[in-house]
């Protein structure tokens, strides 16, 4: 979905505020999909200040099934983004740059790369924007419950539906030679 930003973009100071349902349905990254149960309409506010800068801020909740990390059953997980960002419109090469200016050039760098993805031409992309504050608050771990079990590493049974039978002990195998003492011990015993 995209934002029209006309008035905010020709106009210093003018406040847009908006209220827009989230058409997302299911949130895309490079390490998988993941489908969007629930969601709440996006409440938005953007305007320019003086010194060429799109102030954005926002709030939205959703909640997003991520599988377990442990047995990979799937998980309602609930995300509350909330974000303040800033966009830089103004141009900010120039020959006669101060050293403050070379200083902060990865942070223009940073602010052009923001710019181009989020905003073409007057229009803000509503579902990149959120996309990129999901993955920014997207949780590290997930587990269905505290004590999860987690599949057998021999079968890939879910071992909190029960015991699977397999041998899952499993030696380090620099201990294989002290191992074959002990077996011989117990055989001359």
């Amino acid at each position: 979905m995209n934002l029209n930003l006309t008035e905010v973009l020709l106009e210093e100071g003018t406040v847009l505020e908006k209220e827009l349902p989230v058409d997302l349905n299911q949130l895309e990254f490079s390490f998988g999909t993941y489908p969007v149960l629930e969601k709440t309409p996006l409440k938005i506010s953007v305007c320019r200040d003086k010194k060429e800068n799109l102030l954005i801020s926002g709030k939205v909740k959703m909640v997003v099934e991520i599988p377990c990390d442990r047995c990979l059953e799937p998980v309602r997980v609930p995300l509350d983004l909330s974000f303040d960002e800033r966009v830089n419109l103004g141009e900010s090469s120039s020959e006669n740059a101060s050293a403050e200016e070379e200083d902060n050039a990865a942070a223009s760098q940073e602010d052009a790369f923001e710019k181009d993805y989020i905003i073409q031409g007057y229009n803000l992309d509503v579902d990149k924007l959120i996309s990129g504050e999901a993955l920014l608050n997207w949780p590290s771990r997930v587990l269905c419950r505290e004590d999860c079990r987690g599949l057998c590493p021999v079968c890939g049974h879910n071992l909190n539906q029960g015991e699977c039978g397999c041998d899952r002990r499993q030696l380090d195998p620099r201990m294989a030679t002290v191992l074959d003492v002990f077996r011989s011990v117990d055989k001359e015993v």
